[in-house]
């Protein structure tokens, strides 16, 4: 079954715009964020879902040179942007993946499309309940799951956060929710604002070699050695689930 990763990114973010070409060690956000999916042993393609917007003739192009493949669509209608990318690219199943998540782990993301296809669940996530930090969400759905919810959502909110048709819906899902050892939602490893990235560059600065990933489990090592690291950013608001 082709997996696929879309990889939704703009540079118009109000709270800290064009973050996705902030630095983090000499690279580029984005670059991170392809980089620690490559590895995946599930993902078959990894593709960057931008807008329309002028301003975002920017991502196509540095896509472009970087070998990525590109799809632009609907600037507020994320749903539909994720739905008409996964039709070009002929998706069975698609990895869910924001631009701002530095920290994402192949391992996790791996599991989940091992589980959807092994028990042929239509959605399998680690965010309902939440016991991940923040950052570290993973959401899998196959095509019929994001159809579904293209051609039924109504409303703007779950238009913009794509996968909230089938949060909101779930007695028409066959649903799955993977849940960690220990309840670490109240960390926070996305990227929103300058808080949030100068906590992102001190755990790169500290963990990133070249040409290996570094895991999950070294980052919570480095929080228990060095625990003020938490203290950066964890008066950020948090995206409504993580309450």
């Amino acid at each position: 079954m082709s997996v696929v990763a879309i990889i939704q990114a703009r540079t118009g973010s109000t709270r800290l715009p064009n973050k996705i070409f902030l630095e983090l060690v000499n690279t580029c956000l984005l670059s991170h964020v392809i980089n620690r999916l490559k590895p995946s042993q599930e993902i078959n393609k990894i593709i960057v879902a931008t807008t329309k917007s002028p301003k975002d003739n920017c991502v196509e192009k540095w896509c472009y040179f970087n070998d990525i493949a590109c799809f632009r669509g609907s600037e507020k209608n994320v749903l539909e942007r994720y739905y008409r990318a996964a039709k070009k690219f002929n998706a069975e199943i698609i990895v869910r993946i924001t631009a701002d998540d530095p920290f994402k782990d192949f391992r996790l993301i791996d599991e989940a499309v091992r589980i959807l296809k092994k028990y042929k669940y239509d959605f399998v996530c680690n965010n309902n309940p939440v016991s991940f930090p923040e950052g570290l969400d993973v959401e899998v759905l196959r095509m019929n799951a994001l159809s579904t919810s293209f051609f039924n959502s109504t409303s703007d909110f779950e238009k913009e956060h794509v996968t909230q048709y089938i949060h909101q819906n779930q007695n028409k899902f066959k649903i799955f929710n993977i849940k960690n050892d220990n309840d670490l939602s109240s960390y926070r490893w996305t990227i929103d604002t300058e808080e949030d990235y100068l906590f992102a560059k001190k755990v790169y600065g500290a963990l990133f070699k070249t040409n290996k990933i570094f895991l999950t489990e070294e980052i919570y090592e480095l929080l228990n050695k060095t625990p003020s690291l938490l203290k950066i950013n964890n008066s950020v608001k948090k995206s409504d689930l993580y309450k």
